[in-house]
């Protein structure tokens, strides 16, 4: 068993068992008992020089050309039967199939399938041809010459067909004279001669049309010359008025055009210096507007400055009215009762003064932040201009050199100090180890006690670091009362009942 497969211009013939006829393919198995042909499927050219006579007795000469090759598309099928599992195909009614056959019957009879086939489309392109001159006269071969290619490709193709064979293209060439004959010849000298002589009287005629034709125009020629001469004088002194006027319409419009270039140059620097005017106009007020928006910035950052200081003026004031009504209120209550009452009237009095003179403040800085915020609307301007409050705040520190101001304060403020740091500890910590056990037992007054024994360091390093000193009456005594308690790291719970707590260690 052999593989077989057919080149692109080729196809394969297959006969032998489990064939009836022949199977055309392009590739397939071949079994034992078959036999498989390889065949071209490339079109041939038939070159005839036949010999034909007309139905007039006329014998000539008609030199063909046939390109003749296997018809590929005339394709039929049936499935045939089916050993061993295998199913294949068979081609029946196919040109392909009559082809083969054809090719077949040619080696069987003269060892060559291509001559035979050779020998069959000469006898049927010659016999065909003949048989269709012979019902035709010569003139209707001339003047039919493509019907006549027709019918010839008509007939030959019909007897072709049943050996599955196509014409792919037929060429008729130029009929000639067949030997011992003259026709064609003759028709040639006969046009021939008759061209030449149809050349003779064209060229007489020709002539005299020319000698007739050449006296009219050159009496025409002296006629135009002479009528072109006049109408040149004519046309001449015409010109030269013409000119005259041009030429004093030409100075005219030059002198008016070169009054307009110049009313025209007046007017352009008029217009450029007016622009200069109104631009330089511009710049000035520009630059008074900025001026203007400068002073009022400067105008209220003095003014939030001034408000801050008077702020904080006041708060210190009432702090200070507060405390020493506060101090005076606690020291006439340890005098007495009574001189407590009436001193407690007095410090409330003094402080509703306190109080009535800062809403008096309050109103009057209320009505300064009106003024100002009428002028922050101003600033609002402004801040657009600059991209914002963060561009126009950059600007009015700038502008006000506060930037450098503050560099120079916080110079100042530093130069010169001792900072001083206190560490203080609370509680178990600060004092001896039997602190913790008495602590244990106080429960839910270590809290208290540790707020109280912070107080006395605390206020020392406010001292010492401010300079402020706090009322002694509320925290000297008190930390001589606490430092009177301590007894050698033990709790003291026997105290007055204001104020219970336990030892207290300080470090600074």
């Amino acid at each position: 068993m052999v593989y077989r497969i057919a080149h692109a211009d080729e196809y394969l013939a297959i006969t032998g068992v489990w064939i009836d006829t022949v199977k055309i393919t392009k590739s397939a198995w071949v079994w034992p008992l078959q036999r498989c042909q390889r065949f071209s499927i490339q079109p041939e050219d038939y070159s005839l020089n036949l010999q034909a006579m007309t139905r007039e007795k006329l014998q000539f000469l008609l030199p063909v050309v046939f390109t003749v090759g296997p018809d590929v598309n005339q394709r039929g099928g049936a499935p045939s039967r089916v050993h061993h599992s295998q199913e294949s195909s068979e081609d029946h009614g196919d040109a392909l199939i009559k082809y083969a056959m054809l090719l077949a019957e040619g080696d069987s009879k003269s060892g060559s399938g291509k001559a035979h086939i050779e020998n069959i489309v000469k006898g049927i392109i010659e016999g065909e041809t003949r048989v269709l001159v012979s019902a035709l006269t010569m003139e209707e071969i001339f003047t039919e010459r493509e019907e006549f290619k027709k019918r010839i490709f008509r007939n030959i193709q019909s007897e072709l067909d049943q050996f599955g064979l196509k014409i792919y293209n037929a060429n008729v060439k130029e009929l000639r004279d067949a030997p011992n004959s003259n026709y064609f010849n003759s028709l040639s000298q006969k046009a021939h001669e008759g061209a030449i002589n149809q050349a003779r009287i064209d060229v007489a005629e020709a002539q005299r049309r020319g000698n007739v034709g050449e006296a009219q125009r050159v009496g025409e020629q002296n006629r135009e010359i002479a009528k072109i001469n006049a109408e040149t004088a004519v046309q001449k002194t015409v010109r030269d008025s013409e000119k005259a006027q041009a030429e004093a319409t030409l100075a005219t419009r030059k002198t008016q055009y070169n009054r307009d270039v110049s009313i025209v140059q007046i007017e352009a620097n008029r217009a450029t210096e007016a622009r200069d005017e109104e631009l330089r106009r511009d710049v000035e007020v520009k630059r008074a507007q900025t001026e203007l928006e400068r002073l009022r910035a400067s105008d209220v950052v003095k003014a939030t400055i001034l408000k801050e200081s008077k702020q904080q003026a006041a708060d210190a004031k009432n702090y200070e009215e507060q405390a020493r009504s506060n101090a005076a209120f606690y020291s006439e209550q340890k005098a007495a009762d009574a001189h407590a009452y009436k001193t407690r009237i007095h410090a409330e009095a003094t402080y509703l003064a306190a109080a009535k003179q800062a809403e008096a403040d309050l109103i009057r800085q209320q009505k300064e932040a009106a003024g100002l915020s009428a002028m922050a609307h101003a600033y609002a301007d402004m801040s657009s201009a600059f991209g914002g409050p963060a561009g126009l705040i950059q600007y009015l520190m700038i502008e006000k050199g506060v930037y450098t101001e503050l560099a120079k304060a916080n110079a100042e403020a530093v130069r010169g100090l001792n900072p001083k740091m206190t560490i203080w500890n609370t509680g178990a910590q600060a004092g001896s180890e039997g602190s913790g056990s008495q602590g244990t037992s106080m429960g839910g007054m270590d809290s208290i006690r540790n707020v109280y024994q912070m107080l006395p360091p605390l206020m020392s390093t406010i001292n010492d670091q401010t300079g402020i000193s706090l009322p002694e009456w509320a925290f000297g005594k008190l930390a001589h009362q606490i430092s009177d308690t301590e007894v050698n790291g033990t709790a003291v719970t026997d105290m007055s009942p204001a104020i219970k707590t336990t030892t207290v260690a300080k470090a600074k």
